[in-house]
């Protein structure tokens, strides 16, 4: 086995030992999106109500482990660190596949859409998680940030207007591809 440097995409190198230099790429577009699978099962809201001693938001509220939910059972500051840590679960394996081993656009949605569907069917707590509205916000705003503020304005304005959360979040998901049409992508 030596060490050799491997070449994925044009703008990133790294140096692995590998018995198969060839299997190595092809491994790369099922081992990044599995990561980002088991980071996407970390349960923001469940890990959140323990630390902050909240109700479990699986069994109250809307049953839902959310930071919709996490508001509902009363803590702002817990529904701010749920949200933060759902964005961050889908924000950050995408940058860090992005920064340290390939920017090629396949890889990245692969790696973003493991983090989304680890937090709407977690391993880690029975397969039963939230919708993950806050974590493809995530991957989104790490694809395209401008993307990204545009749902996040059109969300606010929703959820202002209409005052329902839920409607608040399928309108810019459903205006994304138009909002990427707009801008060439």
């Amino acid at each position: 086995v030596h060490a050799r440097s491997y070449r994925v995409e044009s703008r990133h190198q790294f140096i692995l030992p590998v018995a198969y230099p060839a299997l190595l790429p092809r491994m790369l577009y099922w081992l990044l999106p599995a990561a980002g699978y088991l980071i996407g099962s970390v349960s923001s809201a469940i890990v959140v109500s323990a630390l902050l001693r909240l109700p479990d938001p699986r069994t109250s509220g809307s049953r839902n482990p959310g930071a919709t939910n996490v508001l509902r059972l009363g803590s702002k500051i817990g529904a701010l660190l749920t949200l933060v840590g759902d964005i961050a679960k889908g924000l950050l394996p995408v940058l860090a596949v992005s920064c340290w081993i390939s920017d090629h656009a396949l890889l990245l949605v692969a790696t973003g859409l493991g983090a989304f569907l680890g937090h709407l069917f977690p391993l880690y707590f029975k397969f039963a998680g939230g919708k993950g509205v806050a974590t493809a916000l995530g991957v989104v705003l790490a694809i395209h940030p401008l993307v990204a503020l545009m749902q996040i304005a059109t969300w606010l304005l929703v959820a202002l207007v209409f005052r329902y959360s839920s409607l608040a979040a399928l309108v810019p998901a459903a205006a994304t591809p138009l909002y990427l049409w707009f801008y060439g992508d």
